[in-house]
C-alpha cells in the first residue's frame, strides 16, 4: 500500500497574486505531490494550501515552498486579521493512508530540522509532534504573534525545538507538526462590530468554556462590512460542524445579530458534511454507503 499524507501549510500572504503563485509552484511541479486546493484571503492576508503525496515528495515540495516564502515575505510589513507569527506560519502533516501518526511526527521533525538549518529559521513542534504539553496547542505557541515574539523567544521555556533562539528578521518563526484532519469553518455575521464577533467566539471556543474541539476568533471582514467567527474544528468526529454553527447562532441572538452565511476553507472529510446532513434532515440510521458516489468508487 502506497504511503499518503495530507499537508496543509499556511503562509502569511493573501494579497499579492504573483507571490502566491511562486509559493504554490513547487506543489504543482514536484512528482508525487497532488495539489488539491489553495485559497488566499485578502482580509486574513493568508494563503492556505492543501495537497497530498508520499512522505519524500511532500518533504521536498514543502521545503522548496518554505524557502520561497521566507525569501518573498517580510513580516515587518505584514498586516492581516488572522493571528500569525511567521512567513511560513504553520505546516501540519496528517496521515491519510499507509502512514501512522508516529511516522507523520517523524516527517514533521525531519522537515523542521532541515528548514531550520537551511533557512536559519526558529521552528516549534505542535500537536502530536509537541515536545512539551505547553506546545501542543498552536494558539499557545503563537500568542504574542510576530510583533511580540522577539521577546518571547528569549524566554527559556520558549526556546525553539529547532533553529536559533532568535526571531528571523523578516520571516519570524514557524510551527510544524502532525495532527488529525482539521476543518476550517467560518460563520459570517450581519454586524461590523468586531467586539460582538469576539464575544461570540469566546463563548464558542473550548478555552472560553465552549465546544471541546473548537478554536474560534472574531475576524473583521472590512471589504464586506461584516464580521466573522473564524473557527478551527480540531476533531470533527467529536465536535460536529452543526454544533459550532448552532452555537454561534445561539450566542448571536443576545446581541440581535443574525448569521448570514458560512464558508469552508480548504478541504474537509466527507463525513464532516454527512454528519451535518444527517442532523438537519433528521435522517435515521444514515450511512456513507448510501452515498451514490461512494458506491461507485468501490466498484472502480
Amino acid at each position: 500500500m502506497a504511503q499518503i499524507l495530507e499537508c496543509i501549510p499556511n503562509f502569511s500572504e493573501g494579497q499579492d497574486e504573483e507571490k502566491i503563485e511562486k509559493i504554490v509552484q513547487p506543489f504543482k511541479d514536484i512528482s508525487g505531490v497532488k495539489l488539491l486546493d489553495y485559497s488566499a484571503d485578502k482580509d486574513h492576508n493568508r494563503l492556505v494550501v492543501t495537497m497530498i503525496g508520499s512522505p519524500d515528495a511532500l518533504k521536498k515540495s514543502v521545503l522548496e515552498a518554505m524557502e520561497i516564502a521566507v525569501d518573498l515575505i517580510d513580516m515587518n510589513e505584514h498586516a492581516g486579521e488572522h493571528p500569525r507569527m511567521g512567513a511560513v506560519d504553520v505546516v501540519p502533516f496528517t496521515p491519510v493512508r499507509g502512514v501512522t501518526m508516529e511516522e507523520a511526527v517523524e516527517l514533521a521533525n525531519e522537515v523542521a530540522q532541515e528548514a531550520s538549518e537551511k533557512m536559519e529559521l526558529p521552528i516549534y513542534l505542535y500537536e502530536e509532534a509537541a515536545t512539551t504539553p505547553e506546545r501542543k496547542n498552536l494558539a499557545d505557541i503563537r500568542r504574542g504573534e510576530f510583533e511580540g515574539f522577539a521577546d518571547k523567544i528569549q524566554q527559556p521555556e520558549w526556546k525553539p525545538d529547532y533553529g536559533p533562539a532568535e526571531l528571523h528578521s523578516t520571516a519570524g518563526a514557524s510551527v510544524i507538526g502532525a495532527r488529525m484532519p482539521l476543518v476550517a469553518f467560518n460563520v459570517n455575521l450581519d454586524t461590523d462590530d468586531l467586539e460582538i464577533a469576539n464575544e461570540i467566539a469566546r463563548k464558542v471556543r473550548h478555552s472560553g468554556g465552549g465546544l471541546r474541539y473548537c478554536k474560534a476568533i472574531g475576524i473583521d471582514l472590512n471589504e464586506r462590512g461584516i464580521t466573522q467567527v473564524s473557527m478551527n474544528m480540531t476533531d470533527y468526529t467529536k465536535t460536529a460542524l452543526y454544533q459550532s454553527y448552532e452555537m454561534v447562532k445561539f450566542e448571536a441572538e443576545r446581541y440581535g445579530v443574525d448569521v448570514i452565511g458560512s464558508e469552508l476553507i480548504g478541504l474537509l472529510p466527507a463525513q464532516a458534511l454527512f454528519d451535518v446532513a444527517e442532523y438537519y434532515l433528521g435522517v435515521e440510521d444514515f450511512s456513507g454507503d448510501q452515498i451514490m458516489e461512494n458506491r461507485l468508487l468501490e466498484e472502480l
